[in-house]
Formats: structure tokens, sequence, C-alpha cells
């Protein structure tokens, strides 16, 4: 029997490997293909593509699906639901870059003499 790749092991752990087929992504959120297609026309997600030029998506791009049907759930049009998801992902960016360049900014302290 030949080695296992340590390769495919790590695709199970990979939250950006696209793994899912547009059916059964849209199975696993319990939407339709056509909700995927509209997340993708307003560049919500953009799944990769299979050889045959098959949409194919990630664990992580499920979750943002995830959220946004919730939205869509609760009322909020897709169009909007959209924006909110990019919307909240740059503002949690951006707060990222401001802790990092405030731990910058403040740096290691000189210690006083005792």
């Amino acid at each position: 029997m030949p080695p296992r790749s340590t390769h495919v092991a790590d695709k199970f752990d990979d939250d950006d490997y696209p793994a899912y087929t547009m059916g059964r992504a849209a199975e696993m959120l319990g939407t339709t293909p056509a909700f995927l297609r509209t997340l993708g026309e307003h560049r919500l997600i953009t799944p990769l593509r299979s050889e045959g030029g098959h949409r194919r998506y990630s664990r992580y791009q499920l979750r943002i699906a995830a959220r946004a049907r919730e939205l869509v759930d609760a009322g909020t049009q897709i169009e909007a639901a959209c924006r909110i998801i990019i919307l909240e992902d740059q503002l949690e960016e951006a707060q990222r870059i401001n802790e990092e360049l405030r731990a910058r900014a403040n740096g290691p302290q000189p210690e006083a003499p005792a």
C-alpha cells in the first residue's frame, strides 16, 4: 500500500478548500441553487470552478451563505443582506488593523528604575 499523502488529509481541515458542489451546498443550507447564484451575483461569495466549470463552495463560503440566509429569512432583502455582511466583514478587518497599529504604537514600554 503506498504511503498516504498528508496533503489529502490537510484538505479536511481547510476551510477554504472548495469541497461542495452547488447542489450539495444548497441542500446543506436548506436553500436553492438560485439563492447561491444570487449571492455570487452580489459578490458576497465567489465559488471556485471545477475543471468542468461547475461551482464549488468551501466551508467558509457556506458559513457566509448561511448568515445571508438568516438575514433573508428574517425579512431582509437579499441585496441588503449581502451588503450588511460585506460591511460587517470590512468593519471587523478595520478593527483588527486598528488593534495591530495600537499594539505597535504602544510597543514594549521601558521598565521604570527600581
